[in-house]
């Protein structure tokens, strides 16, 4: 899932932001609501983090300016403010969940990912096919012809957006700002890596690859080698 935090506290905010993309996740960090409101805006994330008391505008008024604008992104609210009268008003503003401070981050991540499946409007979009692969998306499962395939989590990224855009020539500046979040390119191989990795275990020992090299393209992953 694609996370946006918008946190004004700039320690908790670095540790939040890394802990849910060490749980396979992409974060980014908005550090102001004016800011926040903006990379919502622009933005195509799943779920957004918000806390209730920021600079430049607050969280209430960031929720409430983005449902004026018809845009249902699920959002959890963090806050210190913690009273029952608290949560509701953040509820009315728009919040879809209300999470007090202080909070263990395994009940933020388990909470941000129940919205995120909340968001998904049928079960059949939540599994990803191409040939005898299937990626499941809420159980982070991968199986080939029956036999489920390990991987780590950036891998799993990785092969969820080319399954996402299966049959389309993915571009390396495309991977890198969708499964790294770098906006530039930091002339590293690290996408040939990974690549390569995810290749040997969805395709080696199977009867034909799936996962192709587009030579001054990019990759591609489809049911046949045209």
């Amino acid at each position: 899932m694609r996370i946006l935090v918008i946190e004004d506290d700039a320690a908790a905010a670095e540790y939040v932001v890394k802990a849910f993309n060490e749980s396979g996740h992409l974060a980014d960090h908005a550090g102001d609501g004016e800011e926040g409101l903006h990379m919502a805006r622009e933005g195509d994330y799943d779920v957004l983090v918000v806390d209730r008391m920021l600079p430049k505008r607050d969280g209430l008024s960031v929720i409430e300016t983005l449902r004026a604008e018809d845009r249902h992104t699920p959002v959890l609210i963090l806050s210190a403010l913690g009273q029952v009268d608290d949560r509701v008003r953040g509820l009315r503003a728009g919040g879809d969940d209300y999470l007090p401070k202080p909070y263990a981050f395994s009940e933020l991540l388990a909470r941000v990912e129940a919205l995120g499946r909340r968001r998904t409007p049928a079960a059949a979009a939540t599994v990803l096919k191409v040939g005898d692969l299937e990626l499941d998306r809420l159980a982070r499962r991968v199986i080939r012809a029956g036999t489920e395939i390990a991987l780590q989590p950036r891998e799993f990224r990785l092969l969820e957006y080319l399954m996402t855009h299966a049959g389309q020539v993915v571009t390396r500046t495309m991977l890198l700002e969708n499964v790294w979040d770098y906006h530039f390119d930091p002339q590293t191989n690290v996408i040939d890596v990974h690549v390569s990795r995810l290749r040997s275990k969805i395709d080696k020992g199977f009867a034909k690859p799936l996962l192709h090299t587009m030579r001054g393209a990019g990759y591609v992953i489809r049911d046949s080698a045209r």
